[in-house]
């Protein structure tokens, strides 16, 4: 693997935390190339070597919460230990997940999270009550990944008012009664 260069991590990470201060002070499609260059201190050809547009930019860091996602849930699959709370991840990346549902990258974040959860669910959560039921799996998927997504979407909206472990522990009686 290629080491990368300090300086164009540091970089990367001024040019991604700009863009999350700004979306949080004005709406995404008015913030400007110029804007997130001012504010992470940095020239707009920087931006441009790294980035193709502000589109890219944001795409890039939605893929990248949710490949971290991905590999923490990996992870935690082949762990005995199962401790693992979405939650708790969302809260230490609050200034990331708070501000995408209420921005114009929200419909591209909220898609992306959605095939993600329905990604998890088919790789990992038990559904045998539910199939035992007569339901099928696509319906099951269907039904709980947008409520889960909705479920986040709610919880920074009004500022997390549960802890992530309460938030965990009704989720988990939710998805047991209901499918296990």
């Amino acid at each position: 693997m290629a080491k990368v260069d300090r300086r164009i991590l540091k970089t990367q990470e001024a040019i991604k935390k700009a863009v999350v201060e700004l979306v949080t002070e004005k709406d995404f499609d008015s913030i400007t190339i110029q804007e997130i260059s001012d504010r992470a201190n940095v020239s707009r050809k920087t931006i441009y070597l790294h980035y193709t547009d502000k589109f890219d930019l944001l795409d890039k860091l939605i893929e990248e919460h949710i490949n971290e996602l991905r590999e923490i849930c990996e992870s935690e699959s082949t762990s005995s230990e199962g401790n693992f709370s979405w939650f708790e991840y969302f809260e230490e990346k609050y200034s990331f997940f708070s501000v995408m549902p209420a921005s114009k990258g929200a419909p591209f974040f909220r898609k992306r999270f959605l095939e993600f959860v329905i990604e998890d669910i088919r790789n990992g959560w038990e559904m045998t009550e539910g199939k035992k039921s007569g339901l099928s799996e696509d319906v099951l998927v269907q039904f709980f990944a947008p409520a889960y997504v909705g479920l986040v979407e709610w919880w920074f909206k009004y500022e997390m008012p549960y802890p992530p472990h309460i938030m965990e522990e009704q989720v988990g009686n939710i998805l047991e009664k209901n499918l296990s």
